[in-house]
């Protein structure tokens, strides 16, 4: 039996936090509770997490201006944001600078699972300290944001490019929609946009990745792009 997720609720009002709480653990998650900035820091630089649900007015420090930072330490951990009704330049913020996704106070507990599975299932199954991948032809490095193929040309990933590959990679056997790649690696809501700006993201990783790109980075008709056969994610 695969071991429960670890959620990490950082909210500072009591009766939400507790209600929050309850309910991850009705539902078989691991819970750990932060009710403010400085103990949030704490615990989320020291504890393994797999998802943070982080409110954005706290005691201490400004949620939306820790998330990028956050973002940089742990980049794919899942955070979804907790906003208050109407604050929906918090939201967009939020979304831009790396949240995953967000729940309107106030919320049901019905709600609130379905988002928490949601999340989870986009980032399911997959180690969250990637260094890399490795394929028939070259290596990706993330840290580095570059390609070496086989031969020693580097060629250099542009963080959106770098983010397409990485989500691939993380998510293997599934075909990826473009909405979802605007919201995990652009940071955007899709509603409204073009999605040409995910195609053209990809027919340059597909290049720099070498003459295999488009067999490591296939399109999936009607759907979006899935991650070619071969790809070994490193550690």
């Amino acid at each position: 039996m695969a071991e429960p997720r670890t959620i990490c609720v950082v909210e500072d009002d009591p009766a939400i936090r507790r209600g929050l709480v309850d309910s991850l653990k009705f539902a078989g998650y691991t819970v750990l509770e932060c009710a403010d900035g400085g103990s949030a820091r704490a615990t989320l630089s020291r504890a393994h997490v797999d998802l943070v649900l982080l409110d954005v007015m706290l005691p201490g420090m400004d949620a939306l201006d820790y998330l990028p930072e956050l973002r940089e330490a742990k980049p794919l951990l899942p955070v979804i944001l907790v906003t208050a009704r109407g604050a929906e330049e918090d939201r967009v913020r939020g979304l831009r600078s790396g949240a995953d996704d967000y729940v309107v106070k106030p919320f049901s507990p019905t709600e609130l699972l379905a988002r928490v599975e949601a999340v989870l299932r986009r980032s399911a199954e997959r180690p969250l300290d990637l260094s890399g991948a490795r394929f028939d032809g070259g290596t990706v490095d993330f840290a580095r944001h570059e390609v070496t193929l086989d031969g020693g040309e580097v060629r250099r990933l542009a963080e959106r490019e770098l983010g397409v590959w990485a989500h691939l990679v993380r998510n293997p056997g599934r075909a990826i929609e473009r909405s979802e790649l605007l919201r995990c690696v652009w940071g955007l809501d899709p509603r409204g946009i073009d999605t040409r700006t995910v195609d053209m993201a990809v027919a340059r990783l597909r290049e720099k990745l070498g003459p295999r790109g488009s067999d490591l980075v296939v399109t999936v008709r009607g759907k979006g792009y899935l991650l070619g056969d071969g790809v070994e994610a490193v550690s």
